[in-house]
């Protein structure tokens, strides 16, 4: 008797999906939503790789992840020792994917290439302890007059140094 032909499985997609692209569009991939979770990572190697004070990525199940458009734009750097595979559109060089050894069934994308929501806000950061000291943390800024759209962080007022009467008022 014969068998009958198996069916490819049927891959449950949600019903709703986030599209995201390079630059210059030459790489468009689509995740379903909600995303798995969104993170900020201060880690040097992040930052350096985005060139930015610190990367957001969202992370997607690679099962959930569909490569649209731009395969062939790719390319790779493999950090052996630290086992992640980061992907970059060729024609523009947007950083597009972030692999780890890890966490084998995930993809993690830099939030900022995606056009619309991914159904997870980001409420984690990682890697804090090698967080720039260069980086923006929250201080107050002001408008630079003259340069509309342009804040800037004035310098902190000094605060004089203490003058101590004697050793035991020191302790």
């Amino acid at each position: 008797m014969k068998q009958p032909a198996s069916k490819p499985p049927v891959r449950k997609a949600s019903a709703v999906q986030a599209a995201g692209a390079c630059v210059c569009g030459a790489v468009r991939f689509e995740i379903d939503v909600p995303a798995v979770w969104a993170w900020h990572d201060h880690s040097e190697k992040s930052r350096r790789a985005q060139g930015c004070a610190y990367a957001t990525y969202v992370g997607s199940w690679k099962s959930r992840f569909r490569l649209l458009e731009g395969e062939q734009h790719l390319t790779r750097y493999e950090d052996a020792e630290a086992g992640t595979v980061r992907s970059f559109c060729s024609r523009c060089g947007t950083p597009m994917l972030y692999e780890r050894a890890r966490s084998p069934k995930m993809v993690n994308i830099p939030r900022a290439v995606f056009r619309e929501r991914t159904g997870r806000d980001t409420r984690y950061h990682m890697n804090l302890s090698e967080q720039a000291d260069w980086t923006w943390t929250g201080e107050a800024l002001k408008p630079l007059k003259g340069y509309p759209g342009v804040m800037w962080e004035p310098p902190r007022k000094k605060t004089p140094a203490r003058v101590v009467d004697s050793m035991f008022e020191a302790c």
